[in-house]
């Protein structure tokens, strides 16, 4: 897990994953972290670059990330606090695979465990 308190604005808590050159170009990491601290601003996001994950839960979305040959996805959950990231992935496929949501879901729940 790892936590960035940059200035004012939410933490932004990454529970699994990293946004690193490589596998992401510099500017898919770039655009990945331009949002993800818009994120921490309290700027709230919508399509095309962020759209709603309810499957997952309450606050959860999914950030949209498009690279030379991959689309990026970021799933996310907004706290008051903190913004959550829960999966990193690239995504080959219209749907969201199955195992990202219920990895993602899981991840979430431990965290509100703890």
């Amino acid at each position: 897990m790892l936590r960035v308190a940059v200035g004012s604005g939410k933490v932004l808590v990454i529970l699994s994953g990293e946004i690193k050159t490589p596998p992401m170009s510099a500017e898919a990491r770039r655009e990945a972290g331009f949002l993800l601290r818009q994120l921490q601003l309290g700027e709230s996001l919508s399509l095309p670059q962020s759209r709603p994950m309810p499957s997952i839960g309450p606050r959860c979305h999914e950030l949209r990330i498009n690279d030379a040959n991959k689309t990026w996805r970021i799933i996310y959950r907004a706290d008051s606090a903190e913004i959550l990231v829960a999966e990193i992935f690239s995504k080959s496929t219209r749907a969201t695979p199955r195992h990202v949501i219920d990895t993602s879901k899981q991840r979430l729940r431990q965290w509100d465990a703890e």
